[in-house]
């Protein structure tokens, strides 16, 4: 269901695929070009013209929305994507034109802008990038702390004397490939389509009534990619590579809580990145904007609570949070044991 642009007191329906000017772009996932493989088209400025379920933005675009129901926001608004293309050169690479390789995120989502730049400009197509790019410093205590103690050198280049990180930075929406993502979990595509739809309150319709989008945009938060060092050796075998994945926990992660070693693991994860980086190759934090491993605060708190209860009865200390198996860290050219976990990765990572 969207808003059709000019008459905006009816109410158009796209929740099936035979109804007037219903007419998506084409969109053929893993195509190796992407002018063939076809851009993602989650706006609603043309409604018909959408080859995707949800829209941009993930939990944003309730915001959006109630910025237009308050006349806050011009609903007819396009950004201006002048200078805002990737400051590195990132791709193609060969996964990007395997469908069974990428299922989660857009590949060509960081380019629309100039791929379909002359679409964009005739006015014939409304899209958003799904992924943004841009470079930073990142000022971070410990890394100074490592850096006054000697774990850490400064190099002038990724690590700066005063303890600034030299970073590339991504934020990446979550763009499901739905057929993939249900192979994945192991379950038909019709069925992971039902309990979606069921289990968001019938949100997406389209969900059960429109089998002929591929890919959904679901209303949930993505990951915040932190590059150091040379993002053109992530994909070659010889250079090392050290990898963090975190799930989020703010209040580890910024606040400092002792109900979790979160920001500890992080700290640990953004040394070995720099290390890697130093030695020529690259570190990579995958920072997954999921409080508590997806479970949200309000599940994550009665749980501590109720653990903190527990251990009061009993006069005893519970271990602290281990936030193992989802936040790991991993390295290709060298391994190194952590309390939990060990692994190396191979430059398929």
């Amino acid at each position: 269901m969207s808003l059709h642009p000019s008459t905006r007191h009816l109410i158009k329906l796209t929740s099936h695929p035979d109804q007037f000017d219903v007419d998506p772009e084409p969109l053929n996932w893993g195509a190796a070009d992407p002018k063939e493989r076809g851009p993602v088209v989650a706006t609603v400025t043309k409604p018909g013209q959408r080859n995707c379920i949800g829209t941009h933005g993930g939990t944003y675009s309730v915001y959006r929305a109630v910025a237009l129901a308050a006349a806050q926001s011009d609903s007819n608004f396009k950004p201006d994507f002048t200078n805002t293309l990737p400051p590195e050169q990132i791709g193609p690479h060969p996964a990007w034109s395997d469908p069974e390789r990428i299922a989660c995120m857009d590949p060509w989502g960081h380019c629309p802008q100039s791929i379909f730049a002359d679409r964009l400009a005739d006015g014939s197509l409304d899209l958003r990038p799904t992924i943004a790019v841009t470079k930073s410093h990142l000022d971070y205590p410990e890394i100074k702390d490592a850096l006054a103690a000697g774990r850490l050198v400064a190099d002038h280049k990724v690590l700066k004397p005063n303890g600034q990180l030299v970073t590339t930075k991504a934020a990446v929406e979550p763009v499901w490939y739905l057929p993939v993502v249900a192979k994945r979990f192991g379950v038909e595509e019709s069925a992971l389509r039902r309990t979606l739809y069921e289990q968001t309150g019938g949100m997406f319709p389209e969900l059960v009534t429109r089998p002929d989008l591929k890919v959904f945009l679901p209303p949930i938060n993505g990951v915040t990619v932190y590059m150091i060092g040379d993002v053109s050796s992530i994909p070659k075998p010889d250079a090392q590579l050290a990898v963090r994945l975190h799930d989020e926990s703010y209040d580890s992660d910024i606040f400092c809580t002792d109900a979790s070693t979160g920001r500890q693991w992080l700290t640990y994860g953004i040394e070995e990145c720099v290390r890697a980086a130093q030695a020529g190759g690259c570190g990579i934090i995958v920072y997954a904007r999921q409080e508590g491993n997806a479970l949200g605060e309000v599940s994550k708190f009665p749980l501590r609570t109720s653990v903190h209860a527990l251990s009061s009865h009993l006069l005893f200390t519970p271990p602290v949070h281990t936030r193992c198996p989802s936040s790991w860290c991993t390295t290709r050219g060298r391994s190194w044991a952590t309390r939990w976990t060990t692994s190396t990765r191979s430059s398929s990572a």
